[in-house]
């Protein structure tokens, strides 16, 4: 017996695949419309980008050929402006009509990127000296978390940052805090000095009154032990809060 590869369309002669096709007139103006923002970008530069053609220009990467300018908007609508686009969860991301895997990648490894080139501004560099480099990592770190997030900066006898380490992660208005942990953590890397900084996924940085208390908790136990606390910082999408600063120190 001799088998024959037999397609459907042969089977059944009325039924013919179904394919998907894109008119010549619309991909050409997709095209050009996809050249005209790349040129405007390399034209005009980022700062004078505007946040939807930003979008679009990582979405046309995750999407090749169909047009994404209603895609970018949908997304702004949704999450409000492209720094929260990226940052948020792949969760939120894929509920989103258009949103698949290779959009939520996109967006994640420009999320990465930020805070990768954020972070070497200030590793292993006096952060008390580019203190507002410093403000923007955080920021770019934590500003658009969903949920609280502490972390403790790490500095040697020179205030270099030596380790940045998120110690816990918890809901979105509370996250669990342990001074002995903290204190603890830092005996182990051998540190000098401390910044603690959380964030308030509500974009409001005033601390609370739990937040007061416990940075009194860790500034007793790291005065006990001979390390600094320089700060607490709290960070928000609408602005940052410094314990330093607003007298609490």
């Amino acid at each position: 017996m001799t088998l024959h590869q037999t397609h459907l369309s042969d089977a059944l002669p009325g039924l013919q695949p179904h394919r998907i096709s894109i008119p010549p007139a619309r991909e050409a103006e997709q095209h050009g419309h996809r050249q005209r923002v790349r040129d405007r970008f390399l034209i005009s530069g980022g700062d004078a980008t505007p946040e939807s053609e930003l979008l679009e220009l990582v979405l046309f990467r995750a999407i090749p050929r169909r047009e994404v300018r209603s895609l970018a908007r949908r997304l702004l609508a949704t999450f409000g402006d492209f720094n929260s686009v990226i940052s948020a969860s792949s969760n939120r991301l894929s509920a989103v009509q258009g949103v698949g895997s290779s959009v939520i990648q996109e967006l994640k490894i420009v999320e990465a990127a930020a805070q990768t080139m954020a972070r070497a501004k200030v590793m292993h560099r006096d952060v008390l000296s580019s203190w507002d480099a410093l403000l923007e990592y955080c920021r770019t770190k934590m500003a658009y978390m969903e949920r609280e997030q502490f972390r403790v900066l790490f500095l040697d006898r020179r205030n270099r940052l030596m380790a940045d380490e998120a110690l816990q992660t918890g809901t979105v208005d509370h996250v669990p805090v342990y001074p002995r942990e903290v204190v603890k953590r830092a005996l182990e890397l051998n540190a000098c000095a401390l910044i603690l900084v959380h964030n308030h996924p509500s974009g409001d940085a005033t601390p609370s009154e739990d937040d007061i208390a416990m940075t009194r908790q860790i500034r007793k136990g790291a005065d006990a032990l001979g390390l600094t606390l320089h700060d607490h910082l709290i960070i928000g999408s609408s602005g940052s809060y410094s314990f330093r600063s607003n007298g609490h120190f």
